[in-house]
């Protein structure tokens, strides 16, 4: 809005300049407002906040489709399927949090552990969400007397999935979501302490790479345009990430219990998130 305003100025102060002087001045004038439209022009991430936001619908209608399906295991008393399927139906969730967490009571609702409840001095009632039925599944042995947390788990779903449908998605909100998405691995989620009762840590680290790379993959090419070493940069880190991801990967596609990992593992991870993660906040240049 500042480098609009300015340039309205200056448009305006080149038409009374050119008004009072001879026709040379008049060039000039026209020349030096010219110059300035060019270097004041915004760059259009239109096209790129349109498929951001296409990504994310679709993720949440997977997450919905998902988290139905979970619900509907866990309610049934099928928990070796609900412990399946929990994982997996939060990956759609942990990809698309950039937007997700725009809505300050969804995200809390469906995604709270209970740590971070207590830490505003909340209890155990107050808990609700995936990670209450994780504690009921792998904590607590049951799902009898957790029937009305799924169902309300899956109406905040349906709520949030409806919501996002009025999101402006901004190229703020992707650049820096990005980032918060490797600060969530790199600060709370490399400790354990994500899933602490299932141990499933390692698909929100994937779906949290993931999340950020679509990101970045719908930026490439403009930030190509700026720095094509900073696109290579972060297509190399990408990928040491994901390399190191893949050796916990197990048959059938999913993910080792977290226990498995030792502390060089563990210490490996964050190093390799750190170094992608200091290049992922440069993508903002594309907006200079």
């Amino acid at each position: 809005m500042k480098a609009k305003s300015l340039l309205a100025i200056l448009v305006a102060g080149g038409v009374v300049m050119g008004g009072c002087g001879n026709s040379d001045d008049t060039k000039k004038s026209d020349t030096k407002t010219e110059q300035t439209a060019t270097d004041t022009k915004e760059v259009s991430l239109d096209a790129e906040t349109k498929a951001y936001k296409e990504f994310a619908l679709d993720q949440l209608d997977q997450f919905t489709k998902a988290t139905e399906e979970f619900v509907t295991a866990f309610k049934d008393g099928d928990m070796d399927k609900a412990k399946e399927l929990y994982p997996t139906a939060r990956m759609f969730f942990e990809r698309s949090e950039p937007i997700a967490e725009s809505f300050g009571d969804l995200d809390p609702a469906i995604d709270a552990r209970l740590a971070d409840l207590e830490a505003e001095g909340q209890t155990k009632d107050d808990w609700t969400g995936y990670h209450k039925l994780e504690y009921a599944l792998w904590e607590d042995g049951k799902t009898k007397g957790y029937e009305e947390v799924a169902d309300k788990l899956l109406a905040d779903t349906k709520e949030l999935r409806a919501r996002v449908e009025t999101v402006e998605v901004t190229p703020d909100m992707m650049i820096n979501g990005a980032v918060d998405l490797l600060n969530e691995v790199s600060t709370s989620k490399i400790s354990g302490e994500e899933d602490i009762f299932s141990h499933t840590d390692l698909y929100d680290f994937k779906a949290n790479i993931e999340g950020a790379e679509k990101i970045f993959e719908i930026l490439e090419p403009k930030i190509k345009e700026k720095d094509a070493a900073l696109a290579e940069n972060l297509t190399d880190k990408f990928k040491n990430v994901n390399d190191l991801l893949a050796n916990y990967e197990t048959k059938d596609g999913g993910y080792v219990s977290y226990t498995k990992l030792t502390d060089k593992d563990t210490k490996a991870l964050a190093d390799a998130i750190n170094q992608l993660g200091e290049p992922l906040s440069q993508m903002g240049t594309i907006l200079e």
